[in-house]
Order: C-alpha cells, then sequence, then structure tokens
C-alpha cells in the first residue's frame, strides 16, 4: 500500500479514440511556464508533472490532431508548434508564438491531480 501513497503527479487521461497532444501551463519560480506537447495515445494516461505538486493551480490545452478537436478554457498562454517550454504568457505572437486558451483547474492543494480527457470537449468544460 505505500507505494500507492507515495504516488503524486499530475497526470491526463485520453478518453477519446484519438492521440491527443496535451500542454501545461503553470506558475514557477521564474513566473508562468507551459510546457509541451504530452502525446497521449487512444484510452491512455501521461504524466505531465511528476511528484507532489507545488501549485495550487495547473492550467490545460489540449487538441486532438486527427479530428480537430479542441480542450480550451478561458486563460490565454502560449504554446509552441513543436515541443516547447515557453516562460512567460504576454506577447505570445511576438515571441513568435500561438496564443491557446488554457482551462483552469484547482487542486485544492492536493498531492497529485488527474484530468479525463472525453470525446465531447464541449461537456468536459462545465462539468466542474
Amino acid at each position: 500500500m505505500v507505494a500507492d501513497e507515495a504516488r503524486a503527479d499530475f497526470r491526463v487521461c485520453n478518453g477519446t479514440q484519438t492521440l491527443v497532444g496535451v500542454a501545461i501551463g503553470y506558475r514557477a519560480k521564474e513566473g508562468w511556464v507551459t510546457e509541451g506537447w504530452w502525446q497521449v495515445p487512444a484510452t491512455t494516461c501521461a504524466t505531465l508533472i511528476e511528484g507532489e505538486l507545488q501549485s495550487r493551480y495547473y492550467y490545460l490545452y489540449a487538441e486532438d490532431a486527427a479530428r480537430g478537436g479542441r480542450w480550451t478554457g478561458e486563460v490565454n498562454m502560449c504554446v509552441a508548434e513543436n515541443e516547447f517550454k515557453i516562460t512567460g504568457v504576454q506577447d505570445c505572437f511576438a515571441r513568435g508564438f500561438q496564443r491557446m486558451g488554457f482551462k483552469e483547474y484547482d487542486t485544492g492543494r492536493q498531492g497529485s491531480w488527474m484530468v479525463q480527457l472525453s470525446d465531447t470537449p464541449g461537456t468536459q468544460e462545465s462539468q466542474n
């Protein structure tokens, strides 16, 4: 049982039948940071942050490359075409990045958190 209790991380599970690309945003010592992309195959999970979560709020953006579905939110942050780690959420375009709306997750200071992406991006936005 000890192994289970030790597991602390931020995971995303893809409940769809297609590959989904995921990006995460969070507050770090150097300011706001966005990272991506995690390629999460159908019906699998990926760990985006390993270890005890340091922040209360995390921000997620995901897209289904095959069908064009998106899981978005109200918080604008920067993303790049390929693998990235970007500090700062201002002037995305001026810095050569794209800007996407990330969804905020309040982990309530729990040590770990899991987000389930379902086939209907629209519905899961309002389920909080």
